[in-house]
């Protein structure tokens, strides 16, 4: 069958219809989100760039698709055909039913973020960029694949607990909230930065060791990032950039840190657990620390939980850490 080549809205209009031949070549940006009673689309359609954000129905794609640009986000496909061709970048977003992607996929771009379905990678795969952000299943890489000098995301992906040994050389990674990867490939190589925050990663390998190193996008030192028990109260205090001083206190834990910090208590009383107080510390250029501590009736442990500046008593903190923004709600519902 010959192809037929249509405008972006000649080709939309038949495709709404049911009536686009296979075969098809549109010009320009289709745009289809939101077509909720969009089930099928022609085989063999050949489109610069496709969106197909939000389609509610579309549970598969046809045959022979061939794209410079997809995007798919947030809807409920489970594969991709083996045939399917995306040149530079696909998208695929929120696709929280998402299962599996084909052997030997080949694009540009790969994002994948909130594909909380999706266990493994296929095996050839080859990108420049990958988004796995919040694929929170995602258990491993496959044993072949490349990611040519570009990134790799991998934010929140808990069960991941190592990374591929052909990952060589990229400009930047991005493996925070991974909190099961303790090491990483010895031969790896990065041009920009590492963010590690979150991790079980101790120390770095040797062709890491001038590396610029992040925690969530704040600049930091391996000190910092691996040796936490170092870090001093006074120290933290004292750091001028307020970003870098919330990291410190962070890593210490706020605990260790209000211990040696001296806070001001704002107010105190008693509770089934016992006696509970609200803490403040005070920061240079920066809102105040203020924490309640508590003690659990049923385990007598301490819980220090942080509560916004502007609590004053203990009664309100506590209401606010139950989801109340009224303290005479919480007293009502849960203290009667």
């Amino acid at each position: 069958m010959p192809a037929t080549t249509l405008s972006a809205q000649e080709a939309r209009v038949l495709i709404l219809q049911g009536r686009a031949p296979d075969n098809l070549t549109v010009q320009g940006h289709l745009k289809l989100s939101k077509q909720n009673e969009l089930t099928t689309l022609p085989a063999h359609l050949n489109v610069t760039r496709l969106t197909l954000d939000d389609c509610s129905s579309l549970q598969e794609l046809p045959r022979g698709l061939h794209c410079y640009e997809l995007s798919l986000v947030n809807t409920p496909l489970r594969t991709l055909p083996d045939d399917l061709s995306v040149e530079y970048r696909l998208d695929l977003s929120g696709c929280k039913q998402l299962e599996e992607l084909p052997a030997g996929l080949q694009v540009s771009s790969l994002v994948l973020r909130d594909c909380i379905s999706l266990c493994s990678l296929p095996e050839g795969l080859e990108v420049c960029f990958l988004n796995l952000t919040g694929c929170l299943n995602l258990t491993s890489f496959p044993v072949h694949g490349s990611i040519q000098s570009g990134w790799l995301i991998a934010r929140g992906c808990a069960q991941l607990s190592e990374l591929p040994s052909w990952l060589n050389r990229l400009s930047y990674l991005d493996i925070s909230g991974c909190v099961n990867i303790h090491t990483l490939p010895e031969n790896l190589q990065l041009t920009s930065t590492l963010d590690v925050a979150d991790t079980a990663l101790k120390s770095l390998p040797a062709s890491l060791s001038n590396v610029q190193l992040r925690w969530r996008d704040v600049a930091v030192t391996p000190r910092v990032a691996f040796h936490a028990e170092e870090i001093t109260a006074e120290e933290a205090l004292n750091e001028p950039n307020a970003e870098l001083r919330r990291v410190m206190i962070e890593r210490m834990g706020y605990e260790n840190f209000l211990e040696q910090a001296s806070p001001h208590v704002l107010d105190k009383d008693i509770d089934p657990g016992g006696v509970r107080r609200l803490l403040r510390v005070s920061l240079y250029d920066d809102e105040p620390l203020v924490c309640l501590v508590v003690l659990c009736p049923s385990t007598a442990r301490r819980y220090l939980i942080r509560v916004p500046p502007s609590m004053r008593t203990c009664h309100q903190a506590a209401a606010w850490i139950a989801g109340f923004d009224n303290p005479d709600q919480y007293q009502l519902v849960a203290e009667t």
